[in-house]
């Protein structure tokens, strides 16, 4: 079956930096999108990050442009967020997305931005 497992989060002061990784298995990873979403207490869902199955083309949202960058490797099945010049607001539970027959998500890494 599909398994995501995320792992990175921790505490962080702004300003700071940290890496996400998402590693995937129970399909062909390299077949397929991966992104990455984020929920800060008492918010919705948000969009992140997204990349190709060849991680030609990524995407972002506004609020992370120029701070985060998507990546993968596909040998390793891994997808990674780096997160750099982190603001309070950053602070979340974040999830990575794999779009294969369906929808999977991960089960979450924490990360909090507090000085």
């Amino acid at each position: 079956q599909v398994q995501l497992v995320e792992s990175g989060g921790g505490l962080v002061q702004p300003g700071g930096s940290l890496r996400l990784s998402c590693v995937g298995s129970g399909f062909i990873f390299g077949n397929h999108p991966m992104s990455w979403y984020r929920q800060a207490p008492g918010k919705e869902l948000e969009f992140v990050a997204r990349t190709t199955e060849s991680d030609l083309w990524r995407t972002y949202a506004p609020s992370v442009q120029g701070r985060f960058t998507i990546s993968r490797d596909n040998a390793k099945n891994t997808v990674y967020l780096q997160m750099n010049s982190l603001k309070p607001e950053d602070t979340a539970v974040y999830y990575c997305k794999a779009e294969v027959e369906k929808v999977y998500w991960g089960q979450g890494t924490h990360v909090t931005v507090s000085s």
